[in-house]
């Protein structure tokens, strides 16, 4: 119990004065970290701040040079869709005038054929029935309907069966009743062909529309894009010589340093 008594009289102090010892290292440490305080960022150095700024210069000339080409591009799809909307104006106008004239030739076909068609109800004229008079019939019947087909008045598909007389054709019929049927022959096919150039317009015309709108689109875009392209040329412009300033200053760092 003595022994006891002892050692705890012995230990107690040497532990305060180890735990003086800390809080004293302790308040040290915090005085010094309150003098010294939190140390500023480094700056960046001169040569690393031109370095950013050229970088940044840099990215802009190349946005800028984006920019420009992306007009010149556009300016010459504008100026194509243009020329394109044009030629399809004047195909346009062209199938227009074929298809005018396509349906005054029915017109006219049809009104013959209709006369034709009225004068074949009427009695026709008595002639002899002789060998002569039908081989007359048969040379008029060819020689109309060749020079119907010659002018385009008469399918290839009728010559051939007023050729070999079948579809209705009989050259022993009377000249009156062979032309009314070679004039609604005529009427048929040029109907056909006015129906045909009908078409034809109609398909040029929506052909020249639709080029119109492509080149009023590309024309109002390429005219943004020259607005935008404008405003940043001269950087594109500055960067080209800066450029060539570096190129031409480049070989004689070269001679200095193999000098050297």
């Amino acid at each position: 119990m003595h022994t006891a008594m002892q050692l705890f009289l012995v230990g107690v102090p040497r532990a305060a004065v180890i735990w003086s010892i800390l809080l004293g290292l302790s308040i040290l440490a915090i005085a010094g970290l309150r003098l010294v305080g939190p140390r500023a960022p480094k700056r960046p150095g001169v040569r690393a701040r031109l370095r950013a700024a050229r970088a940044r210069r840099q990215e802009r000339v190349v946005a800028a040079a984006e920019l420009v080409r992306y007009a010149d591009e556009v300016g010459v799809a504008a100026e194509r869709a243009e020329a394109t909307a044009r030629r399809r104006h004047d195909d346009w106008l062209v199938a227009q005038e074929k298809a005018e004239k396509a349906w005054t030739a029915f017109e006219a076909a049809d009104l013959t054929a209709s006369r034709m068609s009225a004068a074949a109800l009427l009695p026709t004229p008595t002639t002899p029935q002789t060998p002569q008079e039908y081989a007359e019939r048969e040379r008029w019947l060819h020689r109309a309907a060749m020079a119907a087909c010659a002018h385009n008045q008469l399918s290839l598909m009728d010559l051939n069966d007023a050729l070999a007389a079948r579809n209705g054709w009989d050259p022993r019929r009377h000249p009156v009743e062979q032309e009314a049927m070679l004039r609604r022959a005529i009427r048929d096919t040029l109907r056909a062909a006015e129906r045909v150039a009908a078409r034809t317009e109609r398909t040029a015309w929506e052909s020249a529309e639709t080029a119109a709108a492509a080149a009023h689109s590309l024309r109002a875009e390429a005219a943004a894009a020259k607005e935008r392209a404008d405003a940043v040329r001269h950087l594109v412009r500055a960067g080209t010589v800066a450029a060539a300033a570096r190129r031409q200053h480049r070989p004689r760092t070269v001679v200095a340093r193999q000098g050297v």
